[in-house]
C-alpha cells in the first residue's frame, strides 16, 4: 500500500504542474516555454532529465566489469558543455531557433535539414525506448507482476500517463516537472545509499574509506591503450557525445532554448555539466558498496551488472518502504528523460518535417502518433536487448549520433556549400561503413571499437560532404 501511495502521489504532483503550466498554452508555450524559463529551475531539472532509468539502474552495476572509469567518460563532459555552450548556444540564439535542426536549412540546405531532422527522430525514438524499457521492467517485477498486469499494459500506462501532463504544457510543463524528478531521483539514491551502508553495520566515514580503498574504484587507466577504458579515448568520447547528445539532440537543447537569455542559457548549461560528475560518482560509489554488501553477506554477486541493484532490492526489502523508495527513484529517471523526448520528437516533426510550427491541431495529433511509436519501440527492444542497457543507449548514439554531429561540423567549421542532393545518402552511408569497419577490424585484430565510433561516424560524415562538395563557396 505505501509503494501505491507514493507513486500515486508522484503521479498528482506531476498533474497538478501540468495544469498550472498547461493554462492558456500555445504552440509557443508547448515548444519554447514562451522563452521565460528561469536558468536556475532548467538546470536544476536537466540534472535529473540527463540522468535517467539506464543510470539508475546500469551505472552502478558497472564497476563489476569496468570499476569506476566510466568517470573519466563524465570528465570529458564537462569539457563538452563548456563547448556547446560558448559554441553552440550564441549561433542557436542568433538565429532564434525553435527547432535547432533549421539551422541546417539555413546554412546547408533542404535536404540537409530534413536528414538532419530524420536521424534525430531515429535516434531520439531508439534511445529513449531503451531508457523507458528500465522503468516499465522495474514496475512489472516489482509491482505489476503479482497483480496480473502484462508488460504491454504496463508500458501502454506509462506513456498514456507522459501523453496526459505533457499534452498541453509541452516544454514549459517539463521545465517544472523535471525539477520536481531531480529532487525525487536523489532523494531515492541517498536513501539507498545509507540503506546499503546500514545494513554493514558501517557509518558514512567508514563507508567513504572502503570505497576509497577498494580495487573496484580504479577511475583512469593509462597503462593500456588498445583497451576501451583508456582514459583518452574514454574523454575525448565524452565530449563528443555531449556535443552530440546535448548540442545537436533537439530534446537536450529544446530547455535549454527556453531561457530568457543567451546568457541564463550558458549559466544554466555549465551549471548542469558540472554536476554530472559528481551525480555519477554517487552513482559509482553505490555500485562498489553494493559489491561490498554481497561479499560481506556471503551472497553470490550477479553476473548481469543490470542487475545489481534491482537484486539487492529484491533480497532485502520484499515491497518494504526501500522498494518504493528504489521504484519512485527509477519513475523520476526515467519520465524525466521520456516525457522530454516525446515532447521534442512532436517538435520536430512539426517544424521541421511538416514545417507547420503554428498548426496546433497537427502538433496534438503527432504527439498521439509518438506515443504509440513510442509502446511499439519498447515492445521491440524487449524482444531483441541482449546487451547492457547503458551500453546500447550508447551503441546507438555512436550509429545514428554520428551524422547529425558531422553535418553540424561540416556548416560550423568550413565555408563550403554542400551538394545538397547527396546528403541523405552520405548520412546513410557513413554509419554503414562504420559497422563494417568495426566487424572488420575485430576479425582481424581482435580489437573492438568502443564509444570512438561516434567521432569516426562524423568523420565519415564530414569526408562524404567535403568530397562531393560544390566549388562555390559561401
Amino acid at each position: 500500500m505505501m509503494m501505491i501511495a507514493i507513486v500515486l502521489g508522484y503521479f498528482l504532483l506531476l498533474f497538478g504542474i501540468s495544469r498550472w503550466t498547461g493554462r492558456r498554452a500555445t504552440n509557443e508555450t508547448f515548444y519554447r516555454a514562451d522563452r521565460r524559463s528561469p536558468w536556475y529551475m532548467v538546470a536544476f531539472g536537466m540534472v535529473g532529465a540527463s540522468i535517467s532509468g539506464v543510470t539508475f539502474v546500469s551505472v552502478p552495476g558497472m564497476v563489476l566489469h569496468t570499476q569506476m572509469t566510466y568517470l573519466q567518460m563524465c570528465m570529458g563532459f564537462i569539457l563538452g558543455y563548456v563547448v556547446v555552450a560558448f559554441l553552440l548556444l550564441p549561433l542557436y540564439y542568433k538565429l532564434n531557433l525553435t527547432s535547432i535542426y533549421g539551422y541546417l536549412a539555413q546554412r546547408l540546405g533542404r535536404r540537409s535539414h530534413k536528414t538532419g531532422a530524420s536521424f534525430f527522430l531515429l535516434s531520439k525514438m531508439m534511445g529513449a525506448a531503451v531508457r523507458f524499457y528500465v522503468v516499465c521492467m522495474i514496475l512489472q517485477h516489482f509491482v505489476l507482476t503479482p497483480m496480473g498486469v502484462p508488460f504491454v499494459a504496463t508500458v501502454m500506462g506509462m506513456v498514456l500517463l507522459i501523453w496526459l501532463y505533457t499534452r498541453q504544457g509541452g516544454i514549459k510543463t517539463l521545465v517544472w516537472t523535471d525539477s520536481l524528478q531531480t529532487v525525487c531521483l536523489f532523494t531515492a539514491l541517498l536513501l539507498i545509499i545509507y540503506k546499503v551502508v546500514t545494513d554493514m553495520d558501517m557509518t558514512m566515514t567508514e563507508a567513504v574509506r572502503a570505497i576509497a580503498a577498494n580495487d573496484l574504484s580504479r577511475i583512469v587507466v593509462m597503462d593500456d591503450w588498445v583497451s576501451k577504458q583508456h582514459f583518452w579515448k574514454q574523454f575525448l568520447s565524452g565530449v563528443f557525445v555531449v556535443l552530440v547528445m546535448t548540442g545537436v539532440d533537439q530534446d537536450m537543447m529544446q530547455k535549454n532554448l527556453t531561457c530568457k537569455t543567451l546568457r541564463g542559457a550558458q549559466k544554466d548549461m555549465c551549471t548542469y555539466g558540472l554536476a554530472f560528475l559528481p551525480a555519477n560518482l554517487l552513482f559509482l560509489s553505490l555500485g562498489v558498496l553494493l559489491v561490498m554488501w554481497y561479499q560481506q553477506k556471503g551472497i553470490a554477486i550477479p553476473v548481469m551488472g543490470d542487475d545489481l541493484l534491482p537484486q539487492y532490492i529484491s533480497l532485502t526489502s520484499n515491497l518494504s518502504p526501500l522498494t518504493a523508495i528504489f521504484v519512485l527513484g527509477i519513475l523520476a529517471a526515467s519520465f524525466s528523460s521520456a516525457d522530454s523526448a516525446l515532447t521534442s520528437l512532436t517538435t520536430i516533426f512539426c517544424v521541421d518535417i511538416k514545417e507547420r510550427a503554428d498548426d496546433e491541431a497537427l502538433r496534438k495529433c503527432v504527439h498521439i502518433v509518438m506515443c504509440v511509436l513510442f509502446v511499439l519501440v519498447i515492445l521491440l527492444f524487449k524482444t531483441v536487448n541482449s546487451t547492457s542497457l547503458i551500453d546500447a543507449v550508447y551503441i546507438i548514439a555512436s550509429y545514428t549520433y554520428g551524422p547529425l554531429l558531422g553535418l553540424f561540423a561540416f556548416g560550423l567549421l568550413t565555408k563550403y556549400v554542400v551538394n545538397d542532393y547527396y546528403v541523405p545518402y552520405i548520412a546513410v552511408a557513413s554509419p554503414l561503413l562504420c559497422y563494417l569497419l568495426d566487424y572488420g577490424v575485430g576479425q582481424w585484430t581482435g580489437y573492438r571499437f568502443g564509444y570512438e565510433l561516434l567521432m569516426l561516424n562524423a568523420l565519415f560524415t564530414f569526408t562524404g560532404l567535403w568530397l562531393t562538395r560544390r566549388n562555390d563557396g559561401l
